[in-house]
């Protein structure tokens, strides 16, 4: 394998969890360094929280962007201090894309902790508890589920597919009343699987355009440094080049669909055979198989993996 062949994402929300990379972090004390930088820039003592909880705590949109940060960051960082290959390009899901870009040093990891914290802070103020949904739709077609989503939407009331995550996985969300009559018309349209999801904030739809704006303010008050790896970002799939247009894409995801199967797609189309998932949880590789399967992929964030994947993928 050659350093053109290799990739690495990083995931977003839902990834979490009580005690994340509290082994890799015996073998590797550089996990806790970078979650203790991070806290810096988030406010909070981000490994406490992520080992010891609450867990009600870490599952906080504010809390969990900055800790699922550092564990992206943690993991990228042990993985080159044990030599491991340089890859050819990153991608990240949703909060992950902001991983990806200190990755790929475009922002230094205590202003980008800063930055989600605040994000997850303006997400949860433009969607008051109750006012928004999500839902995963499992077995349709891209167009299908668009459809739908067009029919159940009114003037005030609104659902549009969130997250392009895999052939036959779309999620979906927007104001309750919408998403509860995109379920209702799926069903009766004969989709067999739609499943709610345990979250209040409706990423990537209208109902964040207020925040992006605010966002968007933010992202202009700290450093930018052009990228020294491409970033595939997720509003379009496109690698952008100069920190303008970086910027413009952050701010755009938050309101538009993550386009996930058209980044691995483009990660594919620049030659990526093997892809390691930087970060807790196993979301995004599972996702890459349903993608390509001729994608190998590792998931990183367990001590045994991460070793394996060293040794079968040399620099």
């Amino acid at each position: 394998m050659t350093a053109s062949q290799l990739a690495f994402v990083f995931p977003g929300q839902g990834s979490q969890s009580l005690g994340m990379l509290g082994d890799l972090a015996a073998h590797h004390p550089i996990v806790v360094d970078t979650f203790n930088e991070a806290s810096e820039g988030a406010g909070v003592d981000l490994w406490t929280l992520a080992q010891q909880g609450p867990e009600t705590q870490l599952n906080q949109t504010e809390y969990t962007q900055p800790a699922l940060l550092a564990a992206g960051v943690a993991v990228w960082r042990a993985w080159l201090e044990q030599g491991g290959a340089t890859p050819a390009a990153l991608a990240g899901h949703s909060l992950g894309e902001y991983t990806a870009l200190v990755a790929a040093g475009v922002l230094s990891l205590t202003d980008a902790a800063r930055l989600v914290r605040l994000r997850g802070q303006l997400m949860q103020d433009a969607a008051p508890a109750g006012s928004g949904s999500m839902a995963a739709v499992i077995g349709a077609e891209d167009e299908f589920v668009d459809e739908v989503c067009r029919d159940a939407s009114e003037d005030e009331s609104v659902v549009v597919p969130a997250n392009f995550n895999s052939p036959g996985q779309i999620v979906i969300g927007g104001h309750v009343a919408a998403v509860d009559r995109a379920i209702a018309l799926l069903g009766e349209r004969g989709v067999r699987k739609v499943v709610k999801l345990a979250v209040s904030v409706p990423s990537h739809t209208p109902l964040m355009r207020d925040a992006a704006d605010r966002l968007g303010e933010a992202l202009a008050t700290v450093t930018w440094s052009e990228p020294q790896l491409p970033v595939v970002q997720n509003v379009d799939a496109i690698v952008h080049e100069n920190t303008v247009a970086i910027r413009d894409a952050l701010v755009r995801q938050l309101y538009l669909p993550v386009q996930w199967t058209r980044c691995i797609e483009a990660l594919a189309s620049r030659g990526v055979v093997r892809i390691g998932e930087c970060g807790p949880g196993k979301v995004l590789s599972n996702l890459t198989k349903r993608i390509d399967k001729s994608i190998e992929t590792r998931a990183l964030g367990a001590p045994d993996d991460f070793d394996a994947a060293l040794a079968d993928w040399p620099a």
